[in-house]
C-alpha cells in the first residue's frame, strides 16, 4: 500500500472543503414588507371598527323599553311598503 497516494487524495479533499467554506460567506439579504397608503387606511378603518360597539345602546334603549313594557307597536302598512320597496331594489 502506498501512503503517498493517500496523502494526495487527502490534499484534494481538503482543498475542496476550503472552497465550500469560502462560498458560504455570502451575505443574505433581509426580507422587507412595505404597506401602501391604501393598505394603511384600511388598517386604520379596521382598528376604528374594532373599537366601536356592535350595538348603539342610545338608539336601541327606547325601543327595548317599549318592547319590555308591551307598548311597542308596528305600523303594518308602513312595514309592508318598506319591505316591497327593498325587494324591488334588489331585483
Amino acid at each position: 500500500m502506498r501512503i503517498e497516494a493517500y496523502t494526495q487524495v487527502q490534499q484534494i479533499y481538503q482543498s475542496q472543503k476550503t472552497d465550500k467554506s469560502r462560498k458560504e460567506t455570502v451575505t443574505a439579504s433581509a426580507d422587507e414588507v412595505q404597506i401602501s397608503s391604501f393598505g394603511h387606511d384600511i388598517q386604520t378603518a379596521k382598528a376604528a371598527i374594532a373599537k366601536s360597539p356592535d350595538i348603539r345602546e342610545a338608539m336601541t334603549a327606547s325601543i327595548k323599553e317599549k318592547v319590555q313594557n308591551g307598548t311597542y307597536e308596528v305600523n303594518v302598512g308602513s312595514f309592508a311598503d318598506k319591505l316591497l320597496s327593498k325587494f324591488e331594489e334588489t331585483t
